[in-house]
């Protein structure tokens, strides 16, 4: 087994006791004396790989979705994305209530803005190829932390609060929107 493999179990063992921990309390009383006791680690081991419970926490959430979120071809399976998205939200509903608890709206928010704006560039320089135009990189920059903070702010909301869209008009509404007025902004954006 080499280094890296080993140092990639050893991330997963201290997931895994986070996850096991959040099952039965709150993040904010989950100590990494705790999840180092459990994987049977010294603490130095913990910050060695993380610099505390949260960026444990952000490394989980990466590997199980957002990794898989961003292998997908945005540009013409944007509606699996969304779906698996969706999916994953549902499947870790208490993990993200124990991040909502803990953090609030605007720490679960912050979670997703790094990992949406990878995907959200990914799909505008998708279409600014597919239509063969050059947008301003200042504009397109606006464009994917405009979406990234709508698409992380809605998800964040409709998580807590599901009686205001179902899922499909979720998934309708986001595809709608990332479709149209995306690719709209941009082509206005270079006629001017």
């Amino acid at each position: 087994m080499t280094q890296a493999d080993i140092s990639l179990h050893t991330r997963q063992a201290m997931a895994s006791s986070l996850k096991n921990f959040m099952g039965v309390k709150p993040l904010s009383k989950i100590t990494v004396s705790e999840i180092c006791q459990d994987c049977g680690l010294n603490r130095k081991t913990f910050y060695y790989h993380f610099e505390d419970i949260y960026s444990l926490l952000h490394w989980m959430l990466e590997q199980e979705a957002l990794v898989v979120f961003k292998k997908f071809n945005l540009l013409t399976d944007y509606k699996k994305a969304i779906c698996f998205l969706m999916d994953y939200i549902d499947a870790n509903k208490h993990i993200l209530n124990c991040v909502y608890d803990a953090m609030g709206r605007e720490g679960m928010k912050q979670f997703f803005l790094s990992d949406f704006q990878v995907s959200l560039n990914a799909i505008i320089e998708g279409m600014e190829k597919d239509m063969d135009i050059h947008a301003d990189q200042g504009y397109k920059q606006f464009l994917c932390e405009f979406y990234t903070n709508a698409l992380a702010g809605i998800l964040t909301d409709w998580f807590r609060d599901r009686d205001v869209r179902t899922r499909e008009e979720m998934i309708h509404h986001i595809l709608l929107t990332i479709k149209t007025s995306l690719r709209s902004a941009l082509w206005e954006s270079c006629k001017n």
